[in-house]
């Protein structure tokens, strides 16, 4: 069964990118045990993504590249910023390199890495920590199913069996 719109997608995949060099580096990888489960054509990973995955079914693997203008973006240096030391009061201030969890005024979420901190300010790379790098996946398909409605309805995949959701 290949892979359709509103389906729940059980995979594993192993991800690798190049760092500042342009040698290839590990980034992470999911397993059987830990495996990543979506719902499929519905926005939730990125658009390349599931385009390279969409002829395959259950036990199928594929090999791939996501350019970094399909996958996360170029680095912006626009999106460095500097966060004021008062924004951190009653709390230590971050170290240079830890992750920080930011919301805008819309409630969206993202995530700021530490670039330095001075007496007055955090400074902070707004980019994704994967903007201007390729992605290279290796895939396996291990499951495939239709989504419940109950999924539908919530507009994600509550696991493997559908029934691992809140």
């Amino acid at each position: 069964m290949a892979l359709d719109k509103n389906h729940v997608v059980t995979l594993k995949y192993i991800l690798h990118t190049n760092d500042e060099s342009g040698e290839k580096v590990f980034v992470e990888e999911t397993s059987e045990e830990n495996p990543l489960t979506f719902l499929y054509g519905v926005g939730m990973m990125i658009p390349k993504f599931e385009e390279e995955i969409k002829n395959l079914g259950v036990g199928d693997k594929t090999s791939f590249e996501i350019k970094p203008g399909e996958g996360y973006g170029e680095r912006d240096p626009q999106a460095v910023t500097q966060l004021p030391v008062d924004m951190f009061q009653g709390q230590e201030l971050p170290p240079v390199g830890a992750v920080l969890p930011l919301s805008d005024n819309q409630g969206n979420n993202f995530q700021a890495v530490v670039l330095e901190v001075t007496p007055e300010a955090v400074v902070v790379d707004l980019n994704h920590p994967m903007a201007g790098r390729p992605l290279y996946f290796d895939v396996e398909i291990l499951n495939a199913r239709p989504a419940t409605e109950e999924e539908l309805a919530h507009g994600h995949a509550h696991g493997p069996d559908g029934h691992s959701g809140h």
